[in-house]
């Protein structure tokens, strides 16, 4: 027996707990409405109704039936408004009828891997929600059903069962329903009575004669050769039901009566199963199962993981602002003054210097330069002003700017680049910066998926930034017009920065992220505006005459594909390459999916391997060509007035602490291939420079785990200055380094990374093309040469579980609940999280380290020369005419001093004309 209720605080005579507060459903009504919903069924038609592979989480975890699931019941609550609430799910014991009938559903189709570990999340989901389950052992959630249809008919309740069994329509009468799934589990039609016999031909009560008489495929229940619905229901009117019909056997006629006389023990053990039991020792009753609302901590944790923004908006949608509201006991703003002149700004100041002031700018766009302020709002304690900037006098400004470029005035943003830069936009200079609650935020969960300060300010704070406003009498008082809401609007949220900072703040202090903040992310957010701002300078002509070459390639492979099968195809079509593939050219069948089978990029180069068609040639060469062809779009459309592209780095994407860059993003354009050097072609030296220059680290996370291991042998090769991989391989291998082929390096290359991300030996025999045997004694041998290794990597998951987080050689931890979780594929994405964090982490932490080292050494020794990307291990910098050698050196200098390792950092420096050019 399985029961999962609400949080409570009372507990009844009977021992069962009660819900904490019985909060009226997110409806209006106040009718006693019971909803009930079959857990496994309604999860199964979630998942058939939406593709598994559009579904998924970072780490790997399908989603789609949980997605479809918690959609419909948003829907089911929205448009029913039910009082009551809970849902019914199936265990995998045996029940009372696979017992009597060892044959029961037997036959049906293999669970799809994919599904495995989407109920257990489905319940997690119930649990944020409050929303109850309930299972028996011995018994199906339509018997669960039928109880609490029972009951809750008995009691006065209307009852809504949701179910894609039809045995449920036995249930149906004048106070209950069933909302059958037509398609997937948005088209849910009312069965009532009326409803059911139009379809069957019988009433409701006689439904389970009828199934008994035709049988259901989907439970194994074999119904009598010949009968249908038509005539099972002309029997049972004219017999009055099963009893009679049976009574009278004798009595009809013809095959079909010759077929029912051969299949009457059928059709008793088919009435026998199909009836649904309606009394039940259900663990709790129906005043348990009172619709409250969710636990909001509980929804934002869980819809992080499982990254659902849309459905965490419609949900807190649904359910309104009500339980934020009752926890604020104070209006969130204190009154506020307008300022404008200089003897009132510089007043205010001199009254809040020494505290922390948050900072919220009002922001408009300006073209082709980004944001511009046009007003900021000032917060200190209980002290707050708006500065209309569009409004402020010459000496008011210069007090302003004065202010906000002292590092000695403490202040507090919410997203420092954005305000950052802005502010630059008037010549103004941001300095002082002791907290950014977007960083803050992040350093606190490194998981979430999103750092809206009205999202933090909800699930940290219970405070909703909607309808907020400042305090009315101040507004009177005010009396100004124009930027009023404006200025209300940005007071508001420099409130509730400051009250988020305060509470982060602690929560850093805890967690021992406080040295990460003001020592790594914050300055770091300066230099990644500074370069932001500079952005990097290409050539429009040479990306024109890419766009050229990739529709070139693209026609031509069209082209010749065409030319294989006789006729023109959209190559971008997986329905029509479905029916080339598989129909016509009868090529082996891939990955099963809702659609069909899989034409996927890693499909198809399996079906290369198998088949080596050369239709499939063509096919990639197109798909490449025209994903080379939107990259090259994508840049140009990038760039700006002053024909450079300037993208945004991001602190907050990547858990591990990994930068990344977005619009466009200057990271996944291909390093190895032709085209990739093409494309770096473009990216060119500024006017009035010199040269670009690159400088990376080679193989950092192979030297952090040599370092995190304390494996001599790694630790050796690096000292030694020995090439890592051949290194390795000849140790593995038992040959000479000399004799280590570039089929064995490759072969330890790709395990050696693939550790640092918990492949298993399946992952690495399909990522090498190899028999998983063959993987997994290549995985074997190298922990037996490398047992430290071994060693540190069941160590740091060990150690994860008992800390529940992982930590970067600087601090940096993540979090991961789920290593303890008892769903095993929650688990093992846990484990291959803790794997990874520490290895990842460090090397972010590493090359952001260097950043600051080398911003720094870049103004201490006066040079013009700036870093303007940062590309994964590797940073370009825009060199001015004469300082070549001095920046190689300072960059070699700051990048190799990053971190004290056990092994050097091995820094590689080259310059060039180009991007490409700079490579080495």
């Amino acid at each position: 027996m399985r029961t999962r209720l609400a949080p409570v605080t009372e507990t009844t005579k009977t021992g069962h707990q009660a819900v904490d507060t019985a909060v009226p459903s997110a409806g209006t009504s106040d009718s006693k409405r019971l909803l009930v919903v079959d857990g496994h069924s309604m999860a199964f038609r979630a998942f058939f109704a939406l593709p598994a592979e559009n579904f998924s989480t970072s780490t790997g975890q399908h989603t789609n039936a949980v997605f479809g699931f918690t959609s419909m019941l948003i829907n089911l609550i929205r448009d029913e408004q039910p009082s009551h609430l809970v849902v019914a799910f199936d265990l995998d014991t045996p029940t009372f009828r696979s017992q009597e009938y060892t044959e029961y559903k037997a036959g049906r189709n293999k669970t799809p891997e994919e599904f495995f570990g989407q109920i257990d999340l489905i319940v997690r989901v119930l649990e944020a929600m409050r929303i109850p389950t309930i299972s028996l052992d011995g018994f199906e959630a339509d018997d669960i059903i039928a109880t609490l249809a029972e009951q809750g008919v008995a009691d006065g309740y209307d009852v809504m069962a949701v179910t894609g069994d039809r045995d449920a329509f036995q249930l149906v009468n004048d106070q209950v329903t069933v909302l059958y799934p037509r398609k997937g589990v948005t088209d849910l039609p009312r069965m009532d009575a009326v409803a059911i016999e139009e379809k069957y031909l019988v009433p409701p009560s006689l439904y389970s004669d009828l199934a008994a008489l035709v049988g259901e495929t989907a439970d194994n229940l074999s119904g009598v050769p010949g009968v249908g619905p038509k005539t099972a229901a002309k029997w049972i009117k004219q017999y009055g039901g099963l009893e009679g019909i049976l009574n009278n056997v004798d009595s009809i006629k013809g095959k079909v009566g010759d077929a029912l006389r051969a299949h009457v023990d059928d059709v008793r053990r088919n009435r026998r199963l199909n009836r649904l039991r309606h009394d039940l020792e259900l663990p709790i009753g129906l005043d348990h199962l009172t619709a409250t609302h969710p636990d909001r901590e509980a929804v934002e944790e869980l819809f992080d993981a499982l990254q659902f923004n849309v459905l965490r908006k419609r949900l807190f949608d649904l359910y309104g602002e009500e339980e934020a509201a009752a926890n604020v006991e104070e209006p969130l703003v204190p009154q506020y003054s307008v300022l404008s002149t200089a003897d009132e700004l510089a007043a205010w100041i001199d009254e809040t210097k020494l505290l922390n002031t948050a900072v919220a700018g009002v922001l408009q766009p300006v073209a082709d330069s980004g944001d511009d302020v046009v007003g900021l709002a000032l917060l200190s304690a209980e002290t707050a002003a708006f500065l209309d900037l569009e409004q402020l006098d010459p000496d008011a400004e210069r007090v302003l700017g004065q202010w906000l470029a002292d590092m000695d005035a403490p202040k507090i943003v919410h997203d420092f680049k954005v305000i950052y830069k802005a502010l630059a936009q008037r010549g103004l200079e941001l300095a002082g910066i002791v907290d950014d609650t977007v960083l803050s935020g992040y350093l606190v969960q490194p998981d979430r998926r999103s750092y809206d300060l009205a999202d933090l300010c909800q699930y940290h704070l219970r405070i909703s930034l909607e309808g907020q406003s400042a305090d009315d009498g101040a507004q009177q008082q005010l009396d100004f017009d124009e930027g009023a809401t404006a200025g209300r609007d940005a007071i508001v949220r420099a409130a509730a920065i400051h009250r988020l900072s305060e509470y982060l703040s602690a929560q850093l202090v805890a967690r021992g992220g406080a040295d990460l903040l003001s020592g790594l992310e914050l300055p770091l957010a300066r230099v990644l505006a500074d370069m932001e701002r500079t952005g990097i300078s290409v050539s429009v002509d040479q990306l024109d005459t890419l766009l050229d070459d990739f529709s070139v390639t693209i026609a031509n492979a069209q082209s010749d594909a065409f030319s294989i099968i006789g006729k023109e195809i959209n190559l971008g079509s997986p329905k029509q390459l479905q029916t080339v593939l598989f129909d016509e050219l009868e090529l082996p069948k891939t990955k099963k999916i809702k659609t069909g089978y899989s034409t996927d990029a890693d499909a198809l180069n399996d079906l290369i391997v198998k088949s080596g068609h050369p239709f499939l040639h063509h096919l990639l060469a197109y798909r490449d060509a025209s994903k080379l062809r939107q990259t090259v779009e994508g840049l140009k459309k990038s760039v700006g007035t002053d024909r450079r592209i300037h993208t945004t780095y991001l602190q907050t994407v990547a858990a591990t602490g990994r930068l990344s860059s977005m619009n466009p993003n200057l990271q996944n354009i291909p390093i190895r291939s032709e085209a990739g050097r093409q494309i770096r072609e473009v990216f060119m030296v500024g006017e009035g420079f010199e040269t670009l220059l690159t400088a990376d680290y080679s193989q950092i996370e192979m030297r952090i785990m040599a370092h995190l291991s304390g494996d001599e042998g790694l630790i050796q090769a690096f000292k030694e200055g020995e090439d890592l991989h051949r290194f390795v391989g000849a140790r593995i291998f038992n040959v000479e380094p000399a004799d280590v082929t570039p089929a064995m390096r490759s072969k330890v290359k790709a395990m050696s990374y693939g550790l640092v991300y918990g492949l298993s030996s399946f992952g690495l025999s399909k990522q090498l093309g190899v028999p998983v045997d063959e993987a997994r004694t290549l995985m074997s041998d190298y922990f037996e040469r490398f047992g430290a290794v071994r060693d540190y990597l069941r160590g740091v998951v060990d150690q994860a579980r008992v800390d529940g987080y992982t930590s970067t050689i600087d601090g940096r931890r993540r979090y991961l609940p789920d290593l303890s979780s008892d769903n095993r594929q929650l688990r093992e994405m846990a484990e291959r999280a803790a794997l990874n964090a520490p290895i990842q982490g460090s090397a972010a932490d590493i090359i952001k380290k260097a950043m600051l080292g080398v911003d720094r050494a870049l103004a201490a020794e006066g040079l013009e020369s700036r870093m303007l990307l940062q590309v994964h291990d590797e940073l370009l910098l825009e060199v001015a005419p004469g300082e070549q050698d001095a920046v190689e050196r300072l960059v070699t200098e700051q990048m190799g001093s990053a971190a004290s390792l056990s092994v050097p950092l091995d820094v590689q420096v080259g310059a060039g004309s180009s991007w490409h050019e700079a490579g080495h």
